[in-house]
């Protein structure tokens, strides 16, 4: 009998230990899992879009904002400010302070409850990463097991890094950096005395100490921790006293600060195949946008927008109306300014990037520049009358009689004088006496898809959005070299590295700069003298082109200055007619001249008249005469065209 009592007891004992060493082993192996968390700490970091000169435009985030800073970025004496505080003795203990747990068992014992908590800032880490918030010894013991480990892994600084990213600092702050850039607007190597005591005050209970609601509270708070400063002897009393004294400004903002959310949405969607965690990952994205135009664009477009909803009878607010208008450098092709709308809270379709409309008669400059890179010259007369053209569709023939927007024709006018006043048959008779084939092969550079091989290439029938107009309208603007414009510049790494940079994108020259000057100086009249007269900006040279499409559904002008190419569109998302007066130059051609006023008056010192390149001619013989190139010269006779009916052209 006790021979089996002796027996089972082994037996226990043996079962007891095994099960002991399994727990020790899964606990082992728990703690090892959690470790990971900390030593290799990757929290969610919000990322954040600037403009070209490091201004920010908003904060991306999946949820909390948190601004990640390096140890290397915290001033000496928000550090301070922090161990003060929070673990007078930081640095010199293993993770665990013993006097601090001794202290505060005998004042919570003493007050009969917790008054007083005795985990030092690595054990707050721990806490806050791996452990739940709920009170036991037994998590207080692996709290206390697991901040050694962390000790052991991790130098002070590293330890201290965490924990100033990972706290609470109220209004959905997450660090320290965070709290900075939201209460302060500053960098934290900007940051006073006091707004580092300030912000190290917050996480002991954000709401309570929250400077926003509760300013006084928290100058209390931050005043205690330069008072336990000045008795550590770790600031002297002047320092004392300057900081006292101040009152730092709070400000209170949103969490996104999103000042141009069209742009930030299509920063987005162009990262987020290529970066999956765009909103999470910590990147700093610069790109190529300067706020102060982004404004004028936005106040450009209500100014038109307000113009033709009032000439429309219908209420700004509710009317279906609406545009877009895109900046670009002539040189590089930065995107200077994006409006996809006239009211984001009413529509965050971004009608810059996402749209395709029709050009119209925005579109002829192109074919007139093939024309004159063929030879053709500003002084060669062009055909100006009525045709009938007759084509099958589905094996139905078809007739089709085109009119000019004036519904005359005057007989026989200069290439010049037919762009100048957009005239529908003189184009019409162009692209017939050039040759459908012939005009789309030299169009091809352009690279946009679905371009007609028939006579509606003739009046623009083509979808275009105005990001793509910008593009090829650099052919122009640029001197014959065509751009792809850009919007970001490059992406840095939450760890400072340059992860992508972007290079300008000049696509193959569309022509000559000799021959895209002979267009400028055609533009260049359309706005003195033609269809685009309300673009004018006084004492400055732009340059443009209307277009408007069948019954006034789509409005554009597209033009530049000798420093920035601006395009610009009015419509209704539902492609009903804009309404009387609802043309390129009534509609879309008041924003251009608005947002170029404001541009000259913002920088004076930008280039106003544009550079006539080498091999331009205005005079033969002493004969000031129309401009001419090698390519292009003056005509020795006019170039017309008789053919009645063309029924190979559709």
């Amino acid at each position: 009998m006790v021979n089996q009592l002796i027996k089972g007891s082994i037996m226990l004992v043996i079962i007891f230990a095994i099960a002991l060493f399994a727990a020790f082993i899964y606990a082992y192996n728990e703690i090892k899992l959690d470790m990971d968390k900390i030593v290799n700490y990757a929290p969610k970091t919000s990322s954040v879009i600037l403009d070209h000169q490091g201004n920010r435009i908003a904060n991306i985030m999946d949820g909390k904002h948190r601004l990640y800073a390096k140890y290397d970025e915290m001033p000496g004496y928000l550090i301070e400010a922090m161990v003060a505080i929070e673990d007078t003795r930081f640095f010199e203990h293993e993770g665990v302070n013993p006097d601090a747990i001794i202290r505060a068992a005998v004042r919570n014992y003493e007050a009969g409850g917790k008054v007083e908590g005795g985990s030092t800032i690595t054990q707050q880490l721990v806490k806050k990463i791996l452990l739940s918030p709920k009170k036991s010894y037994t998590r207080k013991i692996k709290e206390a097991i697991l901040a050694m480990k962390v000790e052991n892994e991790l130098s002070k600084e590293e330890i201290m890094e965490r924990y100033l990213n990972e706290i609470p600092f109220g209004n959905n702050y997450l660090g320290v950096k965070t709290a900075a850039k939201g209460y302060y607007h500053k960098n934290l190597e900007e940051l006073t005395l006091k707004e580092a005591a300030l912000l190290v005050g917050l996480p002991n209970a954000p709401s309570k100490f929250n400077p926003v609601r509760h300013l006084d509270r928290a100058l209390k708070r931050a005043n205690t921790i330069l008072t336990r400063m000045k008795k550590l002897g770790w600031i002297i009393e002047e320092e004392y006293l300057k900081a006292i004294k101040e009152i730092p400004t709070i400000h209170n903002e949103s969490l996104t600060q999103n000042i141009a959310p069209y742009v930030t949405d299509e920063v987005v969607r162009r990262l987020k195949k290529e970066f999956k965690d765009i909103k999470t990952g910590g990147y700093t994205i610069y790109t190529t946008i300067d706020m102060n135009q982004q404004e004028m664009a936005r106040e450009a477009l209500n100014f038109a927008h307000k113009k033709i909803t009032k000439r429309q009878g219908e209420n700004p607010k509710t009317t279906s109306l609406n545009g877009a208008l895109l900046a670009v450098d002539n040189e590089t092709g930065d995107i200077k300014a994006m409006v996809g709308g006239v009211d984001y809270k009413r529509s965050e379709y971004n009608r810059a990037t996402m749209m395709t409309r029709q050009p119209g008669s925005a579109f002829k400059p192109f074919l007139y520049q093939v024309a004159l890179d063929l030879g053709y010259n500003p002084a060669t007369e062009l055909t100006d009358v009525a045709r009938t053209f007759q084509y099958y569709k589905n094996g139905k023939r078809m007739i089709w009689r085109p009119k000019n927007y004036e519904s005359n024709f005057v007989g026989f006018i200069k290439l010049r004088e037919a762009l100048v006043h957009s005239r529908n048959l003189a184009t019409i008779n162009l692209v017939t006496e050039v040759g459908v084939q012939r005009i789309f092969e030299k169009l091809k550079p352009l690279n946009i898809p679905h371009i007609p091989q028939d006579m509606s290439i003739s009046l623009g029938n083509l979808g275009v959005s105005p990001v793509k107009m910008a593009q090829i309208y650099s052919a122009f603007a640029n001197g014959g070299h065509m751009i792809e414009p850009r919007l970001i510049s490059k992406v840095i790494s939450r760890n400072g590295a340059i992860i992508y940079e972007a290079k300008n994108q000049e696509i193959e020259n569309f022509t000559q700069p000799e021959q895209a000057y002979l267009m400028t100086d055609i533009l260049k009249d359309i706005v003195k003298r033609g269809t685009g007269r309300n673009a004018q900006v006084p004492g400055v040279e732009v340059v443009g082109k209307t277009g408007t499409t069948n019954n006034n559904v789509d409005a554009w002008f597209c033009g530049y200055s000798p420093s920035t190419e601006l395009i610009v569109w009015v419509g209704r998302d539902n492609n009903k007619p804009i309404g009387p007066g609802g043309t390129g130059g009534g509609a879309a051609a008041p924003a251009f001249s608005y947002y170029f006023k404001k541009l000259y008056e913002l920088y004076p010192d930008l280039p106003k008249k544009f550079e006539v390149p080498k091999g331009v001619y205005n005079a033969r013989d002493g004969v000031i005469t129309e401009l001419y190139t090698d390519i292009s010269p003056l005509p020795t006779r006019a170039q017309t065209s008789t053919t009645e009916e063309f029924p190979d052209l559709f």
